[in-house]
């Protein structure tokens, strides 16, 4: 039978009511121009199936281009800044050029569409798990993805390079119980993401195996350090019980906020409270005291998810393959005490 005759940017013009430069613009999500045309444009092309066959857009067939993408939905914090150092080295030691690519709040300005538009070899999306609708434009241009700490399962299978941070959890606790505290507060993050469950699981699990019953307030906030203080000031209250405090935050930046509460609540680091983070970000040693943390090996995952895109640029099949890397516990100076356990478990 014929086949059927290719859907051409002239006919997606026509059928809009554009001439074909404008259609070609709104494709690739570049211009000025009116946000009913652009929305148009886009739904006229996916209406008639438009793909752009034979034209510049997504991998070069000769699979020449030596850029990946990475994305995220911010840039510019001390955790992005050590993903960012980290896939740019190794990206230029592998002969690649790394493009920052924003992911924005506007479905007509998608990073697909701008990832396209340039001849990308790969992507790797941090702290960002694809629609079916952007893995489906990614397919169909040829280039693969690879996750970065996905803040949940993906729905369909792609590599994903992460960290230990269930092992995370535990190591906070355990680190905490040596030290003799028997009272904790947990700060979890909210969105509760795949990443901050796994560390507050662990915590808590290890609390219930080694210290059953001990006292444990729980409290979330929304990754930033102002809404931690306002959540530990809250669990410092609530706390039952005689004795120093245990606090495990799920990031270095909620550690901080807490930092604060426990300074207006009269208290005292590491004295009467002893604070653990995660991330060993830059900051973190600069608090006073300087913060006890998990290490999530950032930059060197970074540099996992480049070489990992690499293998897939190349035609390797690597399905739903994780990568993990192991966290670490950094001892600094907000546990640095110890207190006496009585024979009944609790802290003198």
């Amino acid at each position: 039978m014929p086949s059927s005759p290719r859907i051409t940017l002239a006919r997606v013009a026509e059928d809009a009511g554009v001439s074909i430069s404008t259609a070609s613009r709104a494709l690739r999500g570049r211009g000025d121009m009116a946000q009913d045309t652009r929305t148009r444009v886009l739904r006229v092309a996916q209406t008639l199936g438009y793909t752009g066959a034979g034209e510049s857009r997504g991998r070069p067939r000769r699979g020449t281009s030596l850029v990946f993408d990475l994305v995220l939905a911010h840039f510019h914090d001390p955790y992005t800044d050590e993903v960012t150092a980290g896939a740019r080295t190794a990206a230029a030691r592998l002969r690649y050029d790394l493009v920052l690519t924003t992911e924005r709040d506007d479905p007509e300005d998608d990073w697909p569409q701008r990832i396209r538009s340039r001849g990308t070899a790969g992507v790797i999306l941090g702290l960002i798990v694809p629609t079916a609708a952007q893995m489906a434009a990614m397919r169909r241009a040829g280039i693969p993805i690879v996750l970065l700490e996905p803040p949940s399962e993906p729905p369909m299978k792609l590599p994903s390079v992460r960290t230990t941070d269930r092992a995370g959890g535990k190591a906070a606790a355990e680190h905490l119980i040596d030290r003799g505290v028997r009272r904790f507060i947990v700060i979890g993050g909210a969105p509760s993401y795949r990443y901050g469950r796994g560390r507050v699981e662990g915590f808590l699990e290890t609390l219930s195996r080694l210290v059953p019953g001990a006292p444990c307030v729980r409290m979330d906030a929304d990754w930033s350090a102002m809404e931690a203080w306002r959540s530990c000031a809250k669990a410092l209250a609530g706390l039952p019980g005689d004795g120093p405090i245990g606090l495990f935050a799920c990031s270095d930046e909620m550690a901080a906020g807490a930092y604060r509460a426990i300074a207006e609540a009269g208290l005292s680091i590491p004295r009467d409270v002893l604070v653990i983070g995660f991330d060993d970000v830059r900051g973190a040693r600069w608090l006073h005291p300087s913060l006890t943390t998990i290490r999530q090996p950032i930059r060197e995952m970074a540099a996992a998810a480049v070489h990992t895109l690499v293998r897939a640029v190349r035609g390797e099949d690597l399905g739903d393959e994780v990568i993990e890397l192991p966290t670490e516990l950094i001892a600094r100076g907000s546990t640095r005490a110890t207190f006496p356990v009585s024979a009944g478990g609790a802290a003198d």
